[in-house]
């Protein structure tokens, strides 16, 4: 573990030495995440997980050719089986696979 002592300059810049740039790639713009544990300051250059997994459906959804609703659509009947609710924009249920009207649901 290192330790670096770093100054808060005006408008709350702090700059990371030139050595943790480079070995951890982080770049001008580079997202931060900054956890206070009661006091305990945590920097950290890793992406968070939402954003992750957004990355990865938007990949998954460009691979597989698919829209909003087919994959509102898989969820929901992977979650309620064959009752589930279709999409058909991605704003809200139309029915199920039996003929259900949402109100019916």
């Amino acid at each position: 573990m290192r330790q670096y002592v770093v100054q808060v300059r005006e408008r709350g810049v702090v700059t990371l030495p030139k050595d943790v740039r480079e070995r951890y790639g982080l770049a001008t713009d580079t997202p931060l995440t900054l956890v206070d544990w009661d006091g305990l300051l945590v920097l950290s250059s890793r992406i968070p997980v939402v954003t992750e997994l957004a990355r990865q459906l938007a990949a998954e959804r460009a691979s597989e050719n698919l829209s909003v609703d087919d994959l509102l659509s898989a969820w929901a009947q992977d979650r309620y089986g064959a009752d589930a609710p279709l999409f058909t924009d991605s704003t809200k249920p139309v029915g199920d696979r039996t003929g259900n009207s949402p109100d019916d649901l």
